[in-house]
């Protein structure tokens, strides 16, 4: 991930912690000089250009993460859409390698932390340092200050880093002690875990969970697939790979491309099914009679926003202008699987989450 060549700097040896609003503010000059600046990078950005370079982006992912286009389809959709990214998979399936390869095609600063039972939220926000030559504090500011954050199986971290990590993704923003520190205008989280480690895991809570955009399920590959893998892995091994991350795309296109998928086309039909599906995690049993009982929870507000800014860039990213009931149901899984809660009698009978929302989109009617 290439440093960015414009915005707001993170420096860790600067003199006097910039406060919040002197952030905003200089963003929101910054941002208004390059709108109005002729021949400026945010005016350059035509959408023929902007799909040309998410095409290579989304091209260039693919050839080193094979057998999981889901996947890396839906870490751009994360990118378009503005939200985090929740990863879960077996060890050994490039969940991490998926977030590095997208991380080297974007501008801007890319770190790893791999989480710990033993991890403090110091060692993710970063802690006020005393300076005795002057008797004041200097805030070090920490990893999740970069723009993209691959947090490494995230629910090994105790509560408290998750209640610091919690702030960052829903408010942008880090407070230690009285000072609070804003976050990179791009800032994504990309968090991974692994179903099947039980030791030494904290189990994420539920306001959490809801602040990742999706929570995606990555399975293994089949026959074929996993020959591939193991030929390009061959190759990999025979010869260095280019230096040269190919493809980079500015965060000037990034925010250009989360403007164009808000213009996208939905119909009025197709926004009532939208709608319709995530009431129906509230109220299952007015769509279905047999979906009573099933949940204990449904999904709030916040998944039917999800919902639209994912159907949209995927809509985007596949060079169509408008909103498909495809898209919705691709979708709906993943934005939905983290933000419901099944009953205990459906926990005691083997029942998952994809289970209902199987179930429900077989039985609300699409336009």
């Amino acid at each position: 991930m290439t440093a960015p060549s414009d915005g707001v700097r993170y420096d860790n040896t600067m003199e006097e912690p910039t406060t919040l609003d002197q952030i905003t503010a200089s963003q929101r000059d910054a941002a208004t000089t390059a709108a109005s600046t002729p021949g400026s990078a945010a005016a350059d950005h035509s959408p023929d250009s902007l799909a040309t370079e998410f095409s290579a982006l989304r091209r260039q992912v693919g050839e080193s993460i094979l057998g999981q286009q889901g996947l890396i389809d839906r870490l751009l959709i994360a990118l378009l859409a503005d939200g985090h990214l929740l990863v879960e998979g077996a060890p050994g399936l490039a969940k991490t390698t998926a977030v590095k390869e997208l991380a080297a095609g974007l501008e801007g600063d890319f770190h790893r932390i791999q989480f710990t039972p033993d991890l403090l939220p110091a060692d993710l926000t970063g802690t006020e340092v005393y300076r005795p030559q002057d008797g004041t504090f200097r805030f070090d500011r920490g990893p999740i200050f970069h723009n993209l954050l691959l947090a490494d199986e995230v629910n090994r971290a105790p509560a408290k880093v998750q209640s610091a990590l919690l702030e960052a993704m829903g408010e942008r923003q880090v407070t230690v002690g009285r000072e609070t520190y804003p976050l990179p205008r791009l800032f994504l989280v990309m968090a991974t875990q692994n179903p099947i480690e039980q030791e030494g895991t904290y189990p994420l809570p539920e306001a959490q969970l809801d602040r990742f955009l999706m929570h995606v399920r990555v399975d293994y590959p089949d026959i074929q697939t996993e020959r591939a893998i193991l030929r390009l892995n061959r190759e990999d091994a025979r010869r260095d790979r280019p230096a040269s991350p190919g493809v980079v795309l500015s965060q000037a296109s990034v925010f250009a491309a989360r403007h164009a998928i808000l213009d996208l086309y939905m119909a009025p039909e197709v926004e009532d099914y939208l709608v319709h599906l995530v009431m129906a995690t509230r109220k299952p049993e007015a769509y279905s009679p047999d979906l009573a009982g099933w949940l204990r929870f449904g999904a709030s507000p916040r998944a039917t926003i999800a919902l639209d800014r994912c159907s949209r860039a995927l809509a985007w990213l596949n060079g169509r202008s408008f909103v498909s009931p495809e898209d919705i149901q691709s979708l709906a899984p993943d934005v939905l699987r983290h933000r419901v809660l099944l009953s205990y009698e459906m926990e005691a009978e083997g029942r998952r989450p994809d289970d209902f929302i199987e179930a429900l989109l077989a039985r609300v009617p699409a336009p």
